[in-house]
């Protein structure tokens, strides 16, 4: 039977007791501040499916002790802004996208995949409510969360029977903490955060555990993130913990081709279809750190940059690997800033979105 996920059928309760803004002065940072509502919708495999779906004021979530994320780690997320235009408006940045990369990995967890509709409306229909928490200044959005865990208390293993998929919005400023700057990278040559066969290539909760400790171990020693090799080789390079990578060379602009282990990234695929547009040699291929190393020594390996929702395009200034302190450009008319104007002028409204990418509220 035909369920029904138009707005219409999304109930609304309003916070009689808002939260306190953050003023215009003020760091937002990334994650740190929380708008007055979330979204909320239950899966019951046996009770009719989807249903009670409600945006209602921020507050705790209640499970069973038992229930499945817990104890078997049933969770998926994803990551989307809402921007403030100059001219006032508001825009989302590609929902479709996000809903349908929920879904594949809904089917990589056996969990109950979110119908695009109501994962849209939702996002939507909350932004909307929220729309006086989207800050204003450049570099700056309203970052969306859905979230989708396994509900049901039991305790064996199997996939759960409930979900709980649930939106929550924070403002936020840029992710990393030297700002629109370079950034530092670690190349992590002992732990390993994904295999092929595994989870890498979804937004499963898991894949962020298994990379706390050694990104937290390297920002200790000054690093901003860790750079993610293959299981097997612990040469070909896979991703940051919260980018996908682009290196440029003499001759070539190069990304790790999907493989199976690696997030096929929203801003990597718009950042692909930007660099062909440009008219710049860009390639997805397998990249190994003995390629990269030779390029290096011999002068020839100029820019590395991340790519990811939470920080769009990030140059990186110094990649460390082993005992090789490897310094990359950084001139004004990198590729890289290039990249992220083109981007922000798109997502601000000040260029043409000549892809389609927003979706206006």
């Amino acid at each position: 039977m035909h369920q029904d996920f138009s707005l219409k059928n999304i109930s609304i309760e309003k916070n009689n007791h808002p939260l306190p803004k953050p003023g215009a002065d003020v760091n937002l940072g990334f994650g740190k501040y929380f708008t007055d509502h979330i979204f909320t919708a239950h899966f019951k495999r046996n009770q009719g499916g989807w249903q009670n779906f409600q945006i209602k004021p921020y507050s705790h979530l209640s499970m069973d002790p038992a229930a499945c994320v817990y104890h078997y780690g049933q969770a998926l997320f994803e990551g989307l802004k809402a921007f403030r235009q100059h001219d006032g408006k508001v825009a989302i940045f590609r929902p479709e996208f996000n809903a349908n990369r929920m879904n594949q990995g809904c089917d990589r967890l056996d969990m109950s995949p979110v119908p695009k509709e109501l994962f849209v409306n939702a996002v939507k229909e909350l932004v909307s409510l929220e729309r006086d928490w989207i800050p204003t200044g450049m570099g700056t959005a309203l970052y969306i969360r859905p979230t989708l865990v396994g509900t049901e208390g039991f305790l064996g293993v199997r996939p759960s029977d409930e979900y709980l998929f649930f939106i929550l919005l924070s403002p936020v400023g840029s992710y990393y903490t030297s700002g629109s700057k370079s950034v530092r990278i670690w190349v992590e040559t002992e732990e390993i955060r994904a295999a092929k066969g595994g989870l890498g290539a979804i937004k499963a909760a898991a894949n962020y555990a298994s990379s706390l400790h050694a990104a937290a171990k390297q920002k200790k020693n000054g690093f901003d993130q860790v750079l993610w090799l293959d299981a097997m080789t612990k040469d070909q390079i896979e991703e940051v913990g919260t980018m996908n990578v682009f290196f440029v060379l003499k001759n070539e602009i190069v990304t790790p081709a999907l493989n199976g282990s690696i997030l096929p990234g929203g801003i990597r695929e718009c950042t692909i279809k930007l660099l062909k547009d440009m008219n710049l040699p860009i390639n997805e291929r397998p990249v190994t750190m003995t390629e990269l190393v030779a390029a290096y020594k011999k002068g020839e390996f100029l820019e590395m940059f991340g790519t990811g929702t939470a920080a769009v395009i990030s140059p990186v200034g110094e990649l460390q690997y082993k005992d090789l302190t490897m310094k990359l450009n950084e001139n004004p008319d990198s590729i890289a800033n290039k990249l992220y104007k083109e981007f922000t002028d798109i997502q601000y409204g000040y260029k043409e979105d000549r892809y389609q990418w927003l979706t206006h509220i």
